[in-house]
């Protein structure tokens, strides 16, 4: 459940930030900025299109995933700090189908956040002047009509294609530690391929759910 929150907040920031910049995004956009930007750009597709506003169109709100919220994240550094110390311990073809595996678990289990965004309103933390780093947290809070306000930090590092988010904290759960746990716990029990063989274990019972329902 900390999993879910974590990432339905993470996706949610991005749909809710304020507007309040329009500035265009390249590599030297700061990140900041960069999240602000996003959120525009969400925002007005999920404005113009029913379809995503209900949750009932899947393939829509993936494509909008895809193409606008997850060029924004680092799926390879995730999952080397999700791994750990075991990563060292994964071939090259392994590493390369986790990364793919894992980047597809996020999508598939989290996308219909897209869908959460009614009553609920993002405060972002500008940055001040971050000189030369090349590692920073973006602070943000979800202000929600009803309830405290919930921190979440934003862990980005600076690419040669920009900024890219590589983990997210909320109210304190980190999503990287999070999965930690359970590859690890994985890894012990069954090796990396036994890892790699839970996740598409995983993507197939999501893909075979999403099938029964639209049968249905």
């Amino acid at each position: 459940m900390k999993t879910y929150f974590c990432m339905v907040v993470l996706l949610s920031t991005f749909l809710l930030a304020p507007t309040t910049w329009a500035t265009e995004i390249s590599p030297d956009t700061s990140p900041d900025i960069l999240v602000n930007h996003t959120a525009q750009e969400i925002l007005a597709i999920i404005k113009q299109n029913k379809d995503i506003q209900s949750g009932k169109n899947k393939a829509k709100m993936l494509d909008l995933v895809e193409t606008k919220i997850l060029p924004h994240f680092n799926f390879m550094r995730m999952t080397r700090l999700a791994m750990g110390k075991n990563w060292s311990k994964a071939a090259p073809r392994q590493q390369r189908e986790i990364v793919d595996q894992f980047r597809t678990l996020l999508v598939r289990t989290y996308y219909k956040a897209l869908s959460v965004y009614s009553d609920h309103t993002i405060k972002v933390t500008p940055l001040k002047d971050i000189g030369g780093s090349t590692d920073v947290t973006v602070k943000t809070q979800v202000i929600r009509s009803h309830g405290q306000p919930v921190p979440i930090d934003y862990s980005m590092g600076k690419t040669s294609n920009g900024w890219k988010v590589y983990d997210v904290t909320v109210a304190g759960v980190s999503l990287i530690i999070n999965y930690r746990g359970s590859f690890n716990s994985q890894i012990r029990r069954g090796g990396v391929e036994g890892l790699l063989k839970t996740l598409a274990d995983k993507n197939r019972t999501l893909d075979a759910k999403d099938k029964e329902k639209r049968q249905r």
